[in-house]
């Protein structure tokens, strides 16, 4: 597999092999312990070495309302230092607006709630700060009009979870869907990682019919990796590679064994002045593929590249580009991107699968003016990378073996809920159960959570809570502490290292020993 990289900007990155000098297991900090401990075990890619909280502070969240004080996820959220937010309650919460992690050095480990997990609706969660670790939650805005842009009036429309402008995060085993900008847009950054991640059901006809944005992700970034990953029944943006006004000069992306299921006008597209490696991927048409065009039903990617439109200013009031007033975008005019890209697999097209160039790549492109003309033969060999960027390492497979692993782990996998299982099952079967976009009826491009039942109602047992009883609140279970030699009445234990030879704390243990069979067998 690719080798490891060193990640520009003047920082040194590690490999990701997991080294240990040497400790005192009795009562050394995770601080002491090797600085290549990678941000947990299974963590891979560009991201995998954030810390987040590690070593801080422990938050419990113990309601599921957006209220903003103690116990809520927004109070803990909005707190700062180092910190791990841990969950007591299952369920749901609504927003009442916009969640914007402002403060990094940030575990939120959904992994901790009980029973049938959290899931948070209503608005956008923002991540707005760097060293940030999203581990089995569920983002789902929703299509509520109740909140309106507090300059226009407007209502916005929000993306599930999105970030720019940052370093060092890991988002990993979480669900994306019912967003009515994005699923998920996180580019713009550096050193990220989105991995073993579901995007589905991208709300199409929203709350603002002028701004239908109909799409499942924007990726990007300066090393950003994106692997093992389910984008399911997206109208656009599956996904769309977005360099950032901040990274744009060195955009840098790994797009490795995702699954692309039932795209519709669109499909994977954009990389605009990107490098890319787009390698062993398993796309597969579904019921809204086959009534669109042809070339985008053979779709791999189709690239694009900043026009002189693109990167001026332009007049308000008669559109004219005025080209003596460049914009951010400048910088990248004309430039097309670079790629590497094999090993895709376009279920039921052997000819694409056999050659991922031609149809799937090369012909996805007219020249034009939507390109300024700029889509020559000389283009078409510019853009192919002979040798894949070196990245930083993954496990790796087949595009046939990631096809098996992503529907048997991806997504908040703990435990599944209705919804999820359900979009599995369609992409398993190569069907769409409901679909009200117009023209699209029936065919997975939804409107409205309602259009496909609602909300599910997440809970956990009364044995389920009572097994979660943490007297000292150091995130760690009284029994679990007790089978494991800690003291449940000592709060200091949650942050010594004593259980791990890596060199993880002792509540990231527990914390990932919740997950240990999903880690293992993915």
């Amino acid at each position: 597999m690719i080798a490891t990289a060193l990640l520009g900007f003047g920082l040194a990155v590690a490999g990701c092999d997991e080294t240990s000098n040497d400790f005192s297991k009795d009562s050394e900090p995770w601080r002491a312990i090797s600085e290549d401990l990678i941000a947990f075990p299974g963590a891979e890619g560009c991201g995998c070495h954030a810390t987040g909280g590690r070593g801080g502070d422990v938050y419990h969240v113990t309601t599921l309302d957006d209220t903003g004080a103690s116990g809520s996820l927004r109070y803990a959220v909005t707190q700062t230092g180092a910190r791990t937010i841990v969950f007591d309650v299952a369920g749901t919460i609504n927003l009442t607006t916009p969640l914007d992690i402002a403060n990094g050095d940030l575990t939120i480990a959904g992994q901790s709630a009980p029973g049938d997990g959290i899931c948070i609706a209503g608005a956008e969660v923002r991540v707005n700060a760097s060293n940030v670790i999203i581990r089995y939650l569920r983002f789902r805005p929703g299509n509520d009009v109740t909140y309106l842009d507090p300059t226009t009036g407007d209502p916005v429309i929000f993306n599930g979870l999105s970030g720019t402008g940052q370093q060092n995060i890991i988002i990993d085993h979480c669900t994306f869907s019912w967003a009515a900008g994005k699923c998920l847009a996180l580019y713009n950054n550096r050193n990220t990682t989105v991995q073993w991640c579901m995007l589905s059901e991208a709300l199409h006809e929203t709350v603002d019919k002028d701004d239908v944005q109909r799409g499942g992700a924007f990726w990007g970034g300066t090393d950003a990796s994106f692997h093992h990953n389910l984008l399911a029944h997206c109208m656009d943006c599956m996904p769309r590679f977005a360099p950032g006004s901040w990274t744009q000069k060195n955009e840098r992306v790994d797009v490795r064994n995702n699954v692309f299921y039932n795209w519709g006008e669109d499909g994977a597209c954009g990389g605009e002045g990107m490098k890319a490696n787009i390698v062993g991927n398993y796309y597969k048409p579904g019921p809204a593929t086959a009534l669109v065009s042809s070339a985008v039903r053979h779709r791999i990617f189709a690239a694009d590249v900043r026009t002189e439109a693109d990167c001026h200013k332009t007049d308000e009031e008669t559109g004219e580009i005025l080209l003596d007033e460049p914009n951010e975008w400048y910088p990248m005019q004309h430039v097309w991107g670079k790629f590497f890209i094999d090993g895709n697999v376009m279920e039921g097209d052997e000819a694409v699968t056999a050659d991922n160039w031609t149809e799937g790549v090369l012909a996805q492109v007219v020249n034009g003016p939507e390109v300024d003309n700029l889509y020559t033969e000389g283009t078409q060999d510019t853009i192919r990378l002979a040798e894949p960027l070196d990245m930083e390492s993954l496990t790796v497979g087949t595009a046939e073996e990631a096809y098996r692993l992503v529907l048997a782990y991806a997504g908040c996998a703990k435990r599944r809920d209705t919804v999820d299982e359900r979009v599995l099952q369609e992409v398993q079967d190569g069907t769409a159960t409901y679909g009200t976009c117009t023209g699209f009826v029936g065919k997975g491009f939804i409107n409205d959570p309602d259009d496909v039942g609602g909300y599910p109602t997440l809970t956990a047992t009364d044995e389920e809570l009572a097994a979660i009883k943490d007297s000292d609140g150091d995130g760690m279970p009284d029994e679990w502490e007790k089978a494991h030699g800690l003291n449940p009445n000592a709060d200091a234990d949650g942050r010594m290292v004593k259980l791990s030879e890596e060199g993880y704390t002792n509540l990231e243990v527990y914390l990932n020993s919740l997950v240990e069979d999903i880690t293992n067998n993915s």
